[in-house]
């Protein structure tokens, strides 16, 4: 039977072993963590699962200003992970995997607010990893990110659906303008409110070299840190991962101080075939 492994705590700390199948040559290290930071509930989520073929980080981030948003996450992450144990692995096209239950997760949240008004429909954005064949592939709404680490660089990240992201990207604005900017916290699109489905931004094929770091989050940990702090996290022959997540998310609460959100994470190096 393969490892299967699926947590949404709050304010908790997980971490696994490195999960090596006798018969697959999958090979990772990760953990997850989600803190409450300065807010008085946790609307974030997240995931692990890993499976003799694939490995699945999934993190789901309530959106507070609308009502329901801990039960937006709770519901969008349990259609994303049961349709990963559901599929055949390893998944013969990642990329339709993650564009369909993306669509199917926006459509379970939108059910569940279909009879309230729509400035309060419950609503999240999430970051969802796919990890085999010595590959990754990523899907995202919203601002929820994912990382990916290599020798102390951030290779590529996500690109937010959001203003500030559209400013950075045209050169209106700096990095660090974009940190303090007024609308930081404004985002574009989202899963659920509206009944068509939102833009998603879906990678492609991204080759893994060994000691490779998957680093999913919510912007509770993202903004309270620079390129620079996460670029050189999680780093190999460093402390355990969990620990490495867990000094990462204090941290960015400690910047953030009374203003800071909810802060999750969920982790995966690749160390490569066996």
């Amino acid at each position: 039977m393969p490892l299967k492994s699926l947590w949404w705590r709050r304010a908790q700390l997980n971490c696994a072993p490195v999960y090596e199948s006798t018969e697959h040559p999958l090979r990772i290290d990760y953990a997850e963590i989600s803190l409450m930071g300065g807010r008085s509930d946790n609307q974030d989520r997240v995931a692990v699962a890993v499976s003799d073929h694939s490995a699945l980080l999934v993190v789901m981030d309530g959106m507070g200003g609308h009502a329901d948003g801990a039960l937006a996450a709770e519901t969008a992450l349990k259609v994303i992970v049961d349709a990963f144990w559901q599929a055949p692995q390893p998944l013969l096209d990642p990329l339709g995997f993650l564009h369909l239950t993306i669509g199917r997760a926006h459509d379970a949240v939108v059910k569940i607010g279909v009879n309230v008004p729509m400035e309060h429909k419950p609503r999240a954005t999430c970051a969802v990893c796919l990890i085999q064949q010595g590959a990754c592939y990523w899907g995202h709404v919203g601002d929820s990110r994912i990382y990916l680490l290599r020798n102390g660089e951030i290779l590529q990240r996500t690109r937010d659906h959001s203003h500030v992201e559209f400013l950075l990207r045209e050169g209106v604005i700096s990095q660090e303008q974009a940190q303090g900017h007024p609308m930081r916290n404004f985002v574009e699109c989202c899963l659920g409110g509206e009944l068509y489905v939102p833009e998603m931004a879906i990678s492609g094929r991204i080759a893994l070299h060994p000691n490779d770091v998957l680093l999913v989050c919510s912007d509770g940990l993202w903004s309270g840190l620079t390129d620079s702090e996460l670029a050189n996290s999680c780093r190999v022959g460093g402390v355990p991962l969990r620990q490495e997540i867990a000094r990462l998310g204090e941290q960015a609460i400690a910047v953030l101080g009374g203003g800071s959100d909810n802060t999750t994470v969920a982790v995966a190096r690749w160390i490569g075939n066996s």
